[in-house]
């Protein structure tokens, strides 16, 4: 199809821009192939068999952490009526399973405001949040705890020493990043041998990430949870829990009847049997209805020790493989 624009003619197949009035004329056959790659490539991430965006060059990166920089706290933050909404999610999942000690040096990734960390604060020595936002320049600390905030690097790579941190956190952050693999690799490294990381992330697409869509910002899409685990084992981390979350019709549910939903135990608690119970239905891409019945969201508890067993993990109950 030719559309026109000031520019002049543009070609577009499927609404997907393959030639500009001030590009050198191509062959029909050139334009055809280019189009079937296109839509080859979108096939595949659409069905999950690859992250768009983990592959991508420095410089496509770079103009993506551009765009995502402000994103979340352009949203959400800036807002004065911003609140957290997940504690209630994070204690099931997440803080439960911690160990009952002090931690030295904690590191939260993209975690804003620091709320996140509210339920362990206390047992928090040093806190570091590395984070893109400008919001949050010249904050040394988050109810009385030391925080220091570090502006990430646009390659991913963490300006930080191996083995750093004996906790990381990283809540619903990643997908907002194109290189997940990298990063997911560089909390390997920053973990010390026994620390722990909790992830929570969507494993959905989101919808089309090509189009602009109401309250998300412009890049972010789901991580396919298989590839998830993929990248958690190539970080040589150990699972020690994993659980889908963020029953999809139950969030719609609760957001239309005004619910907080993941601020409340109870809520949470049915969320996290019907993510169970609907884990079959999984996929990463809903085409119909009927496909939305399914988790949207995975949850995480991780440790850098290759040797976990049975008996580390807990009462096998507190154990749900997403595979």
């Amino acid at each position: 199809m030719v559309t026109y624009s000031k520019a002049g003619p543009i070609v577009s197949i499927n609404n997907t821009v393959i030639m500009k009035a001030n590009e050198p004329v191509r062959d029909k056959d050139d334009i055809m192939r280019d189009a079937m790659k296109q839509d080859t490539e979108m096939s595949e991430y659409f069905s999950g068999a690859r992250l768009y965006g983990d592959n991508f060059t420095l410089d496509e990166i770079k103009a993506w952490y551009a765009d995502e920089k402000e994103g979340f706290t352009d949203l959400y933050v800036r807002d004065a009526s911003y609140d957290y909404k997940h504690h209630a999610l994070n204690a099931f999942h997440g803080y439960r399973y911690l160990p009952k000690r002090q931690f030295d040096a904690v590191l939260g990734l993209g975690s804003a405001t620091g709320e996140e960390f509210s339920p362990i604060l206390p047992k928090i020595k040093n806190l570091t949040i590395l984070e893109p936002s400008d919001l949050y320049e010249g904050k040394s600390e988050i109810n009385g705890v030391p925080c220091r905030y570090v502006k990430p690097g646009e390659s991913g790579d963490m300006p930080f020493k191996d083995n750093q941190f004996d906790l990381i956190v990283a809540l619903g952050v990643l997908h907002h990043i194109p290189n997940v693999s990298h990063v997911i690799k560089e909390c390997g490294r920053c973990l010390a041998p026994g620390g722990g990381m909790l992830l929570r992330e969507p494993i959905i697409s989101m919808g089309d990430w090509r189009k602009v869509r109401p309250g998300l910002t412009k890049h972010e899409r789901g991580i396919p949870a298989e590839l998830l685990g993929q990248m958690i084992e190539a970080a040589e981390l150990s699972v020690v829990r994993e659980a889908f979350c963020a029953f999809s019709p139950l969030s719609k549910l609760c957001a239309k009847l005004g619910f907080d939903m993941y601020n409340n135990r109870f809520l949470v608690a049915i969320d996290a049997m019907l993510s169970r119970s609907f884990a079959w239905n999984y996929r990463y891409h809903a085409e119909n209805f009927l496909q939305k019945f399914r988790p949207t969201s995975a949850y995480f508890v991780l440790r850098h020790d290759q040797n976990v067993t049975p008996n580390d993990l807990g009462p096998a109950i507190h154990r749900h493989s997403l595979t």
